[in-house]
């Protein structure tokens, strides 16, 4: 019987969908899901409508209806809800600690590095000249004790992290 109903109703129902889809801006083919779920659900409740016909009729109106008064109500948002180019608050705390421990191992320098390797990680973004005046050296050294203090601090984290790691 159910089989019947649905393969005598289709060709009615896309007609009828085909009809209303434009008016409620919707597609045919989701008004048409919509109207056959709704069948589904009356099927399991009251059983088939007396004159199916009539009732798809009513039923593809209703849901045209139903689609307008939502479009209606929708409100485009400003701005896209879910931003996934950006960095997440695992990726932000992740970051957040290598930049403690960066800066914790900075401070723990010998000489001159700790100011100067401080001058190079800061936010102003500084020039060499700029970095030199503040830590009073000549911009031509600045090179050759960057390279110092990079390798002093590469040798020190690198012997943090191996010293962490489980041994087993």
């Amino acid at each position: 019987m159910t089989h019947d109903m649905v393969a005598t109703l289709r060709p009615l129902l896309t007609a009828e969908a085909s009809a209303e889809a434009y008016a409620s801006g919707v597609e045919p083919s989701d008004l048409e899901q919509a109207v056959w779920l709704r069948l589904l659900e009356r099927l399991g409740t009251d059983g088939p409508p007396a004159d199916p016909a009539a009732w798809l009729r009513g039923a593809v109106r209703s849901e045209a209806r139903r689609t307008r008064r939502t479009a209606r109500a929708e409100q485009p948002y400003a701005a896209e809800p879910v931003d996934d180019s950006g960095p997440g608050p695992e990726q932000l705390a992740l970051a957040a600690a290598r930049r403690r421990a960066l800066h914790s191992a900075v401070r723990r320098l010998p000489g001159r590095c700790p100011r100067l390797m401080a001058a190079l990680l800061s936010p102003k973004d500084l020039t060499y000249r700029e970095i030199a005046g503040e830590l009073g050296m000549s911009q031509g050294s600045l090179g050759p004790e960057r390279s110092r203090c990079l390798g002093c601090l590469r040798r020190m984290l690198t012997s943090e992290v191996a010293a962490r790691e489980p041994r087993g």
